[in-house]
């Protein structure tokens, strides 16, 4: 239930940011937010991180639900347990669905934080959230995921008996 409350405190702050710049910033318009640090920068992003696929916005949206997708079947099926990978699960659900609903309504990805001190491409709180799952994600395969622990074949189908199957 955390994990879900996470998910759409997560989905409604990116929708939120998004509805305030695109209501007080006009297209290209900076507003300072951490001055010499970070601005304000309305943009509309037709294609993915760096501006990969642009102009490709339905082949976004189908690798977008795609991967959602994948990832609720590992949640679902128990594949991933552990709370760090639930709540790298979570945190890439909730950026993901906020970039689709995004590409899905607008046609085009609402990106506004610009780093004023290093040439970066302008991103959005749906970025962040998907950026740290990733890194959370990698944390738990990588250290915390445990091989033998995963469902059996058996387990996920229920045909698995605790005393053997007699």
């Amino acid at each position: 239930m955390l994990y879900l409350l996470v998910f759409l405190a997560v989905f409604a702050l990116d929708q939120g940011v998004k509805w305030w710049v695109v209501t007080h910033l006009a297209l290209y318009e900076t507003a300072p937010l951490i001055p010499g640090f970070v601005e304000l920068r309305y943009i509309q992003n037709t294609g993915g991180g760096w501006s990969i696929l642009s102009e490709h916005t339905w082949l976004l949206s189908i690798l977008t639900a795609a991967i959602m997708v994948v990832i609720l079947i590992l949640i679902f099926r128990r594949v991933v347990r552990h709370s760090v990978g639930l709540w790298a699960c979570s945190l890439v659900l909730a950026g993901g669905a906020g970039n689709l609903l995004d590409r899905i309504r607008l046609g085009y990805v609402v990106d506004m934080f610009n780093f004023q001190f290093i040439d970066y491409p302008v991103f959005n709180v749906a970025d962040i959230a998907v950026v740290c799952g990733i890194i959370l994600g990698a944390v738990y395969y990588l250290f915390l995921y445990d091989k033998h622990d995963a469902p059996k074949k058996e387990d996920r189908y229920g045909s698995h008996h605790p005393d053997g199957g007699r």
